[in-house]
């Protein structure tokens, strides 16, 4: 029996919920499958193009990291980190030391605050920030190697991103999926490091489960709570596995039980539940992950794309496009127009979340980079920049349901720019460069890696970063892979 659903604020009425999946026979027992297949499938298991698509996103994530430690909200969080106890096993960027979930909590804050980590459509999640520092943290505690680490960060995007498909997008909402299913994701990751049971994985996923949290309320203010929310997700990640190990119990059907975390946060269905082991151990989400070439929220990344298309095929630099411009319209699909809807922004975090903002940027300047978000380019009035400002009081921002029919599956865009001598430029796109289906132009993730790490760390540093990534399968400890890119 299928049920519609009104509004988004329905979509959480206890009524649709127990409907939707109480009309269909009781669904598998999710939980405990993902347990099994991450506990048992071997490092050998996985195929070739898997585990190139994991150093590529390693490398990605560890750029940003390394850059993000610099930043204000990563410092609060180092220091917090160091007062949460005296063990010192694992790196907190850009070289200090704490627990293991301390220094998965401070590096997961530091992986999301450039707005350049991963994303993934379907889940709409940013998988990096909070799987990668857990994975790390405890391979660096238990001498684990660079093989091990990899099918960890394998086995944690799997379950992240196809538990994020089954409750996306209703649960997308109210819910910041890189805080809430990531710590599922985090905690397979660090329970595959350390060598859990199926049993104790299983636990592992009822503890993080239970922890898992992040409210989009954030994005109101501009707070950096979404920073927190990939941080405090990777730290609940190693907490469930370590306690998993001792023998810490935890909700055996923490997905799929009637009080379990698809039934209290979104309005799956039976089959989406179900759908989540479909290919279960022979088709790996890592494959599916989207990588950022532009310095904001990933919704605006279509939009940014063919504007810049224009002004190429335009040979507009610099003000010359501000000066022929009389409108600009931008279409896209409702979930991603909630959040990036901000028409003049005041701060740098708001631009980062303004499709507006970024689109009359990449008319100006060409880019949208980190120097799009300075500081001195923002007052409490708005943007100050002349030629931006301008663009912004001639740009309109809207909704198409088609696009939103196709979301998340495709993350389309529209962009529709008339000018002053009437000529109208009109072009459209499902996909963003960076995307499987859009491909990032060969060596632009590295060219990216190294433009975030060397002006901070110096070109050495980036040169052995991209180095230390490309032969990880050939250490036996990651001790020794955090120590060759920093020394």
């Amino acid at each position: 029996m299928s049920v519609e659903i009104a509004t988004d604020a329905d979509a959480h009425a206890d009524v649709t919920v127990d409907e939707q999946m109480n009309s269909t026979p009781p669904p598998q027992a999710v939980t405990a499958a993902l347990a099994a297949c991450y506990a048992t499938v071997g490092d050998d298991d996985l195929p070739a193009q898997v585990i190139a698509d994991a150093k590529q996103t390693i490398l990605d994530w560890l750029a940003s990291a390394l850059a993000g430690s610099h930043q204000p909200p990563a410092r609060m969080a180092q220091q917090v980190v160091a007062t949460l106890g005296a063990s010192s096993d694992a790196t907190v960027f850009p070289g200090s030391r704490a627990s293991a979930a301390g220094a998965a909590l401070a590096n997961g804050v530091a992986s999301h605050i450039l707005e350049l980590d991963d994303v993934h459509r379907g889940s709409t999640l940013h998988g990096a920030a909070p799987i990668i520092p857990a994975a790390l943290a405890v391979a660096e505690r238990e001498g684990a190697s660079g093989r091990a680490f990899i099918t960890a960060v394998v086995l944690g995007y799997d379950a992240a991103f196809r538990i994020g498909e089954a409750v996306n997008p209703s649960h997308y909402h109210y819910w910041h999926p890189t805080g809430t299913v990531a710590t599922f994701g985090a905690a397979v990751a660090a329970g595959r490091t350390l060598g859990l049971s199926a049993e104790q994985m299983r636990d592992a996923l009822g503890s993080a489960g239970t922890q898992a949290a992040g409210l989009w309320e954030f994005n109101a203010d501009g707070t950096m709570s979404k920073a927190l929310h990939p941080g405090k997700a990777a730290m609940n990640g190693v907490l469930a596995a370590d306690l998993a190990r001792l023998g810490f119990t935890g909700a055996g059907r923490i997905l799929e039980g009637e009080r379990g975390f698809i039934r209290a946060t979104s309005s799956a269905s039976a089959a989406d539940v179900a759908a989540i082991l479909d290919d279960l151990g022979s088709v790996w989400k890592i494959s599916e992950n989207c990588f950022k070439l532009h310095a904001c929220c990933g919704h605006t990344h279509t939009a940014i794309d063919l504007t810049l298309a224009a002004r190429t095929a335009q040979r507009w630099s610099g003000v010359v496009a501000a000066d022929a411009i009389r409108r600009i319209r931008i279409e896209l699909y409702g979930p991603g127009y909630e959040i990036v809807s901000e028409p003049n922004p005041r701060t740098p975090y708001q631009a980062k979340f303004s499709v507006a903002y970024c689109v009359a940027a990449a008319l100006v300047d060409g880019q949208v980079g980190l120097g799009e978000f300075g500081e001195e380019r923002f007052s409490p009035a708005g943007v100050i920049e002349p030629s931006i400002a301008a663009l912004l009081e001639r740009t309109e921002v809207a909704v198409d349901p088609a696009f939103t029919a196709r979301y998340p599956q495709e993350w389309p865009a529209r962009v529709t720019i008339e000018l002053l001598d009437g000529t109208v430029l009109t072009d459209a796109a499902d996909y963003p460069a960076g995307n499987p289906e859009n491909p990032a132009p060969p060596g632009a993730l590295e060219a990216k890696a190294h433009h975030l790490i060397a002006p901070i760390y110096g070109s050495e540093v980036a040169d052995r970063a991209l180095a230390a990534v490309a032969r990880l399968e050939q250490y036996t400890d990651m001790r020794t892979f955090v120590q060759d890119i920093l020394g």
